[in-house]
């Protein structure tokens, strides 16, 4: 966790969660894992120019072996849109994409994560979306910077097409379990 009052968390925003955003790092250095992520963001490593904290920040790390957690559900991250609803209203995931990260093992064990915070939250499938659903508003001047294609993991030509459906289709059977 990045501790309270320091980097990403020095002003707190409550966060009622409606939306789970899913992302994924377009980090393919070997050893960018989960914990190094998580790490680098308790250490404040990843400043972010386009937000009004200076810092970029997610709720979970998510490779192949484990789930790292950085903020509390109850707190905004700076992941989605900066200022606008998907960091004012969604759940901040970011799968590993690092060389030696499998990952179909990471896709499923996301897919897992979702279905608990969906459960947890109330939040329904629908409202579960790639980072590419929110707009994104520059803080400083408002200048409008589009659509990130992201999770890169599962776009296809930047499009959702058969990957996103299989992940709903994998969040839904975990969903079912719990």
């Amino acid at each position: 966790m990045i501790q309270p009052g320091k980097h990403a968390r020095k002003r707190k925003h409550l966060l009622k969660p409606k939306f789970i955003t899913v992302h994924s790092t377009a980090n393919v250095s070997r050893g960018a894992n989960a914990e190094r992520h998580a790490q680098a963001r308790r250490n404040g490593a990843l400043k972010s120019t386009h937000n009004s904290l200076g810092y970029l920040s997610w709720h979970y790390t998510v490779d192949q072996s484990s789930i790292y957690r950085s903020l509390p559900d109850t707190e905004q991250g700076q992941h989605a849109d900066y200022q606008g609803q998907g960091n004012r209203e969604s759940i901040g995931i970011e799968m590993c994409v690092n060389r030696g990260n499998s990952a179909p093992q990471t896709i499923d064990r996301t897919a897992k994560l979702v279905a608990l915070l969906m459960k947890r939250h109330g939040i329904p499938l629908a409202n579960v979306v790639p980072h590419q659903h929110w707009k994104r508003i520059r803080f400083k001047d408002g200048k409008d910077l589009g659509y990130k294609n992201c999770p890169g993991l599962l776009l296809e030509d930047g499009k959702l097409k058969l990957k996103w459906a299989n992940f709903k289709a994998a969040i839904q059977s975990h969903r079912r379990q719990l």
